[in-house]
């Protein structure tokens, strides 16, 4: 039963997967190959030497199953060779796992030619990165941090050359000459050290020998201008505002590149993007002396910049969106249908027989212990095919006018009356539509999507929740852009033009669920 239910709520990608998964652990569950389709006198079971076999290869499968998964279960093992290609060639169909921001951005410098020091400053600023491509700290906080991260590898590498020392030493002579060689080194390095500072004392050559000296210790202590080179590599690298500590940071650092860096853009920037969010243009004009044309003008430009530099990085992989569910118009009628062709068929190997015929005690325990586990599987297969088959035609059966008419003719329904409809419970129906699409002549929809509440209108109709939806998103789209409706307004025109009553604060939930803007915010000036 639990299985039942488990398998009713996959998703067809999903589901796939779990038939993979149940092909590689039960031997006696085989693919159905349609051009391939057997013969039935060859399905005979077979007699004599072929009865035998059979049996030593079937045995053979046991042993190679038993071998790679145990009693049943997914733990892999050494396994065959034709195993490990099967894995193999699943692991390599599979998607990979989606880069992060900060992998992304690393992988877009792995080509440059950088120092040892230069790569861990950058890493370092890379994996500090927030996913909108933001930076938390200056340059000098994360010199400090970085800094303080060196010191704590420095201090690391001392300890383990210290170890390494002691336990190398295979006699105190030995590390008493290794102690003396190590004082001969420190003293050599002290009167280098001396040198290098007469010479620098001396001139320029001094200093480039002692710069020589510093570049060969890449964990000293970083400096505020190496986190600011680091950054200016990355802007002109990945992106022109990626690090920026805020969004009029990252706006101004994209103005140069478009031919924007003047004193008016600047000062929007600098001084007026509250205003901009909020649509007050003609105060932006009389605080700027600007034209209005000119803040319009402005504004749009502002508007083709990118204010979050990490989004197109994003760490979250692409759904992938396969109808089961197919709605076609067939001689003027609906007809609901599955999607069967992209759900692998499976069945019970028939030789199954042959073992059960003629293997001793534990095999025969063995396959019927499988055999129960395959006939289960497929009984939850075929319950979930009929389940879904049977709710989705009565979705659409109340949903009949929005397959001739689109969405603003959906009309409200709740899984209570699809679920008494097909004789199940509410759970049940909510498990079968949960990543479930469906194709239909108006476009492809989540099954959930023609779950809906609604009103009722004047006459008594009732109207759904996305019907209003789209009536409501209709009259903002007619409405004068110098003159927008207000809330009250829309709620009022709902109600006249319609025949929908609903509160004002109504009309603002759904505009906001709808994403569109406040009046004031859209109006055109």
């Amino acid at each position: 039963m639990i299985q039942a239910m488990q398998i009713l709520q996959l998703p067809l990608l999903d589901l796939q997967e779990r038939i993979e998964q149940e092909l590689m652990e039960n031997p006696l569950l085989e693919l159905v190959e349609e051009a391939a389709e057997p013969n039935p006198k060859e399905r005979e079971v077979p007699r004599g030497d072929e009865a035998g076999d059979d049996l030593a290869q079937m045995r053979e499968v046991i042993e190679r199953i038993e071998s790679a998964y145990g009693d049943g279960s997914t733990q892999m093992g050494a396994g065959t060779s034709e195993d490990t290609d099967r894995k193999y060639e699943a692991m390599m169909n599979a998607p990979s796992s989606p880069a992060t921001l900060a992998e992304a951005v690393l992988e877009q410098v792995a080509t440059l030619d950088l120092d040892e020091r230069a790569r861990l400053v950058i890493e370092y600023i890379a994996w500090s990165l927030d996913p909108r491509g933001y930076l938390s700290e200056t340059p000098a906080t994360l010199a400090v941090e970085l800094s303080r991260q060196f010191d704590r590898e420095r201090g690391g590498a001392r300890a383990a050359a210290v170890f390494l020392d002691e336990d190398d030493s295979d006699s105190p002579d030995e590390a008493g000459e290794d102690a003396a060689e190590d004082r001969a080194r420190r003293s050599a390095g002290s009167a280098s050290a001396n040198g290098h500072a007469a010479g620098q004392a001396q001139g320029t050559g001094g200093a480039a020998a002692a710069d020589d000296e510093a570049e060969l210790d890449p964990l000293r202590p970083v400096t505020e201008d190496e986190v600011r080179d680091a950054l200016e590599l990355l802007r002109e690298t990945v992106h022109p505002a990626i690090g920026a500590l805020d969004l009029k940071e990252a706006l101004l650092l994209q103005l140069p590149g478009r031919g924007l860096w003047t004193p008016f853009m600047r000062a929007l920037v600098e001084h007026h993007l509250e205003d901009i969010e909020a649509n007050r243009l003609p105060q932006i004009a009389k605080a700027t002396k600007a034209d209005i044309e000119d803040v319009k003008a402005a504004v749009e430009l502002l508007r083709q910049l990118d204010p979050f530099p990490g989004a197109e990085f994003g760490d979250e992989p692409t759904e992938r969106i396969t109808p089961e569910v197919i709605v076609e118009e067939i001689e003027g009628e609906f007809k609901v249908r599955l999607d069967r062709e992209r759900t692998p068929r499976v069945r019970i190997d028939p030789s199954y027989k042959t073992l059960l015929a003629g293997g001793d005690r534990e095999e025969k325990a063995w396959v019927r212990k499988r055999l129960e586990s395959a006939h289960w599987f497929l009984d939850a297969l075929l319950q979930r095919e009929s389940t879904l088959e049977r709710i989705s035609n009565a979705i659409f059966r109340h949903q009949a006018g929005f397959l001739e008419r689109g969405p603003e003719a959906l009309r409200p329904l709740r899984m209570q009356e699809v679920a008494n409809e097909v004789s199940v419970h509410i759970s049940t129906v909510s498990r079968a539509v949960a990543g479930k699409y469906a194709e239909t002549p108006k476009g492809i929809y989540p099954l959930k999507y023609f779950f809906t509440s609604g009103t009722t209108k004047a006459s008594g109709e009732e109207a759904s929740q996305v019907t209003v939806h789209e009536k409501l998103k209709r009259l903002v789209g007619e409405e004068d852009p110098a003159q927008p409706l207000s809330d009250d307004a829309l709620a009022d025109a709902l109600e006249a033009r319609e025949g929908i009553k609903i509160a004002r604060r109504t009309v603002t939930k759904y505009r906001k669920s709808l994403g569109i803007p406040a009046s004031s915010q859209r109006k055109k000036y």
